[in-house]
This record gives C-alpha cells, structure tokens and sequence, in this order.
C-alpha cells in the first residue's frame, strides 16, 4: 500500500474537496483525483460520492477512514523512530502507567539517564500496568516500572525505591473518626493499595471521584475539598502552603518501585549499565 495514496485519502475525506486537498497537499487537483482512483482500484471499491460541491464518504470510505489514519500515524513513527537512532549509540524504551509517569522522582530520574547518557536515545511509553508484562512479551518496551511485580516467567527485577502515600485534607487538624462526612477521592494505585485502603474503615464509602491519575486527584481536592491518598512529593508543596493537612495519626503507606525486564531482552546490557549509573529512585 502506498502511503501516499492513504495521506492523500484522509486529506480528502477532512476537506470534502478535492481542490482544497490539492492545495494543502501541494499538488494539482488532477493528481489528487488519479490517486484516489488508484487507492479506489486497489480496494476494489468507491470510496467518495462525488457531486458539485458536495464530496461524501462512501460506507467503504467510512470503514477505511480509521485504518488510514492508523496507518500514517504508524509510518510516521516508524520514520522517526529510525532516523532518530541513527543518532544514538543505544535505544531503550520504558514503559509505566501514566500515573507513575506522573511521579516527580521518576521525571527527575529519567533527567538524571539523559545527562548520564547523552548519547542514548530514551522512549517513555503509556502502558497501563494489566499490560506491562504483555507489552514485554511483545517487545513493544524494553523495560517497565511498576510497584507490583507480574508472575511472568524469565522476569527480571531491581529494586529503585519506595514511594509514599499520605492521607490528606483540606481540613486543618483532623481526626480520621471525623472525616466521614468528607468527599473521599480515590487514586487507584493498583490492588496492593487497595488492600491496603480497604483496612481503614474509615474509608470505606463511595468515592466522588475514581481516578488514575495524580494531577486529577489533587486539582480536584484542592478545589473542591475532601480527603485522599496522594503522594508524598505531589503534595508537599501544599502541605508547606496549608493548603492542605495531614490526617491526624494516620501512617503513610510504603510501595516500592521496580524496574523490570526480561532475561532474553537483548537490551540487558544496557539494563545493566543503567542499573549500575542510575539504580536508584527517590520518589517520596
């Protein structure tokens, strides 16, 4: 399949007119017309009712459009991803959720791989963590960071740090006994904090909010009060502020952080050295 035929099929079907996808395209109308009746004899099938004015996706055209457009995002990547090793002595993708991407420590230790290793080429990839091992399987990320390790065979593990959950509210001196009445916002941490959760009575009432990201969590409690488990370092500031307290006599919950590949990844090597120059996370 010729890209170009693809490109030129999404360009029409945005501008519902040919001339218009010409000049965005930087080709004559003409041109614009002949590839679509290419890409239309290769699939054997119209993929545009043409009338004055008037330039319509066929159902065919419809059912193409979302496969198209996958297509060229996935060439483009390709494009990038090959001319930008070409740069780079070494390539290592990670892979975490995106609430752990969230994490300070984690931003500040991926810094910390970039200056150590100016000439490596680093991909952070969104992987929710049910996929993590998948992911690894398929070799789609090099390495993944998680706080609970998944039973896979050939798993690779190392130990970068702890991080801490601490119960806060916008409330000033609260007793847990008291918070009842609170909005409780629930930052979905996976299914060790959840049991962890479950253990304070407390707690245990409909969330106003269910979430799995950090940054949804505080905004929403700062503006509109309540109680919840937030990092450590996300909430410091406020907590320096007043904007927001420690629950009286209640501990912060410890998680590690792993980082974990495969024994069969050929990028063990360069695992290794990445442990040895940067084993370590402080991540609150």
């Amino acid at each position: 399949m010729d890209i170009q035929l693809l490109r030129t099929f999404i360009e029409v079907s945005k501008t519902r007119h040919f001339g218009h996808a010409a000049d965005n395209l930087y080709l004559t109308q003409s041109a614009v017309s002949f590839r679509i009746r290419q890409l239309e004899t290769q699939l054997g099938t119209a993929l545009f009712i043409r009338q004055r004015n008037n330039v319509r996706l066929t159902e065919a055209g419809e059912r193409l459009f979302p496969y198209a457009e996958t297509m060229l995002q996935t060439w483009q990547r390709a494009q990038h991803d090959v001319s930008a090793i070409q740069a780079a002595s070494a390539q290592l993708t990670f892979g975490a959720s995106p609430m752990l991407w969230e994490l300070d420590g984690v931003s500040a230790w991926i810094n910390q791989i970039g200056a150590d290793h100016t000439d490596w080429l680093l991909r952070a990839e969104s992987t929710p963590r049910q996929l993590l091992a998948h992911h690894l399987i398929e070799k789609r990320i090099d390495a993944g960071l998680t706080s609970e390790l998944p039973k896979l065979e050939g798993l690779q593990s190392h130990h970068l740090g702890n991080y801490q959950l601490q119960l806060v509210s916008h409330v000033a001196h609260l007793h847990l006994d008291k918070s009842d009445e609170l909005p409780l916002i629930y930052l979905d941490w996976g299914t060790q904090f959840a049991s962890a959760q479950s253990q304070i009575a407390q707690l245990q009432r409909p969330p106003v909010l269910h979430t799995q990201s950090c940054h949804l969590a505080l905004n929403y409690l700062l503006t509109h009060g309540g109680i919840a488990f937030l990092p450590s370092l996300a909430i410091q500031q406020y907590l320096d502020s007043k904007r927001l307290h420690l629950v009286d006599k209640v501990q912060a919950l410890t998680h590690p952080l792993h980082l974990i590949w495969l024994t069969n990844n050929d990028k063990s090597n360069l695992i290794s050295q990445l442990i040895e120059s940067n084993g370590q996370l402080y991540a609150g």
